[in-house]
C-alpha cells in the first residue's frame, strides 16, 4: 500500500494540480480508445469511467475520464467534482446540472445514467465516504472556497 500513499500524498500537491488537468485526461482518452475500452489507464489506482454528457451550451457530446467511487450496495456511481483543487468546477459538472441524463463507459460497457447533485445531509454523508475512499480530496477542498460538487449517478433504462 506504500504506492497508493505515495500518488496521494503526490495529487495533493498544487504542482500536480497544474499538470494533471492536461495530462492524465488525455492519456486516458487516447489508452481507452487504444484499447477500445478494456482499459483506463487512471483507473489502475482508482475505479474510473468515462463520462458522456451533453454540453450545457453546445449541446453537443463530451467525453470525460473521470474517477469514480462505485456503489455496488445501491447499484451508482459518486462522481467528484474536484478539479484537482483548482479553483473552478470541472466542466462536466456544469453540464450534468444542465442536462443529467448521460452515459458512462464502466469496465468496458456503456451504461445510460441519470445524474444528480448532492445537497444536505446526503452529501455530508457521501463526501465522508468520499474521503475514506480518497483521502486527498480533503486537501482539494481545503484549497478552494468552492463547495466541491458530488454527483449520484443512477442507471436508467436506455
Amino acid at each position: 500500500m506504500i504506492g497508493v500513499r505515495v500518488v496521494q500524498k503526490v495529487s495533493s500537491t498544487r504542482g500536480f494540480a497544474k499538470v494533471a488537468p492536461h495530462v492524465v485526461p488525455a492519456l486516458d482518452r487516447a489508452v481507452h480508445r487504444l484499447t477500445r475500452g478494456r482499459v483506463l489507464l487512471s483507473a489502475q489506482l482508482l475505479p474510473g469511467v468515462i463520462l458522456t454528457s451533453t454540453g450545457a451550451r453546445s449541446g453537443q457530446p463530451r467525453r470525460t475520464p473521470l474517477a469514480c467511487m462505485p456503489e455496488p450496495e445501491r447499484g451508482s456511481w459518486l462522481l467528484i467534482g474536484s478539479n484537482f483543487g483548482r479553483t473552478g468546477h470541472p466542466a462536466w459538472t456544469a453540464n450534468l446540472l444542465a442536462r443529467p441524463d448521460a452515459e458512462i463507459n464502466w469496465k468496458g460497457a456503456d451504461i445510460p445514467v441519470t445524474a444528480r447533485l448532492l445537497e444536505g445531509e446526503e452529501r455530508a454523508a457521501a463526501w465522508q465516504a468520499a474521503l475514506a475512499f480518497w483521502p486527498p480530496y480533503a486537501t482539494y477542498q481545503a484549497r478552494v472556497e468552492r463547495e466541491i460538487r458530488l454527483f449520484r449517478l443512477v442507471r436508467r433504462s436506455p
